[in-house]
């Protein structure tokens, strides 16, 4: 019989976030364990938010996990059939299904990307997010920290301030932006004043400017936008990419919102049979959480998990990051 453990990770963030959910100064991620007393398996659940994850809940489903018969699985058939019986918060699914997956892989010698049907990982160039700072501070603050050292940054934006931070930032470095709009525009007239607004051939492109339920208004902006649209939080652990390609130019897939890895490679394969763009997100996630999702990365046209350059001290070292570029260790 399998033994399992879950254990909570207090991680202290380098900068505060805000978010339409509070200040955090913190995070609490949770790593899952698997092991038969010789090998192991490890997955990292990092609860969001915005999708009604919090930690108590993801304590409670892990628990009935537990007594719906957990350790008693001996295949990843019988795991799926768990958690289709007993359905957790996706982040929890991921890191279930993730220390499961690992231990597998690491019992029978198989490589995590080989068993998924995944090109092998390649040192990737990742994106970095630029954290909150106060105007007239981007430039000190990309000196000081060696901002320049990766190849894109993302800049969190809004109706109230988004010009002027995008102008700012444009003035400090000759980087190429990708923008996160963050559901936080909600007319479409505006966010067009705004696209248009914009330095053509600095945004690369932006992630999800207005509600995910707004279908009608991005279908009505798509094809004029001069700036691609990418799809975030319009896609979870499912996605209606019939509807999607009249939305959006791509879409961004993040693991731990999939609810595993087997969900991400299939919305994967979706999103590129319907020509859709492909960037791999995270949350604020340590290198186990980056080192799963690496897995993938070389799929993906677009990689964004610089989640673990958030914390203060990374737990793990499980990936490395040189020049803007990630290695796994």
């Amino acid at each position: 019989m399998l033994k399992w453990h879950i254990e909570v990770l207090h991680l202290k963030l380098k900068h505060t976030v805000t978010s339409a959910h509070g200040t955090q100064t913190t995070k609490i991620n949770f790593l899952v364990q698997v092991s038969d007393g010789e090998f192991s398996g490890f997955g990292e659940a990092a609860p969001d938010a915005r999708y009604g994850e919090t930690p108590e809940l993801l304590l409670q489903q892990y628990k009935v996990l537990l007594m719906g018969g957990l350790p008693q699985v001996g295949s990843m058939e019988e795991l799926l059939q768990l958690l289709e019986q007993h359905p957790p918060a996706n982040a929890l699914r991921f890191a279930v299904e993730a220390a499961y997956l690992h231990y597998f892989c690491q019992h029978k010698g198989l490589p995590v990307h080989q068993l998924l049907g995944q090109p092998v990982p390649q040192p990737q160039v990742t994106c970095f997010t630029l954290p909150a700072i106060a105007q007239g501070q981007v430039q000190a603050y990309i000196r000081k920290y060696n901002i320049e050292r990766f190849r894109y940054l993302k800049l969190k934006v809004n109706p109230e301030h988004g010009t002027e931070l995008v102008q700012e930032v444009i003035r400090a470095t000759d980087q190429p932006l990708v923008l996160d709009g963050h559901e936080s525009w909600q007319n479409p007239e505006e966010l067009l004043q705004f696209l248009n607004s914009l330095e053509r051939g600095r945004v690369l492109f932006m992630e999800q400017p207005m509600p995910a339920a707004k279908a009608a208004a991005y279908a009505q902006i798509k094809n004029i936008s001069p700036v691609p649209l990418v799809a975030d939080e319009s896609v979870t652990d499912m996605a209606d990419f019939q509807l999607l390609r009249t939305q959006f130019h791509g879409v961004s897939i993040t693991p731990m919102r999939a609810g595993g890895y087997l969900n991400t490679v299939r919305l994967l394969q979706e999103a590129k049979k319907y020509g859709l763009m492909t960037v791999l997100g995270c949350g604020v996630e340590t290198t186990l959480g980056a080192w799963s999702a690496m897995q993938l990365s070389s799929a993906f046209n677009f990689i964004s998990l610089d989640g673990f350059l958030m914390l203060e001290e990374e737990p793990f070292g499980l990936v490395l990051e040189e020049e803007g570029v990630l290695y796994l260790k």
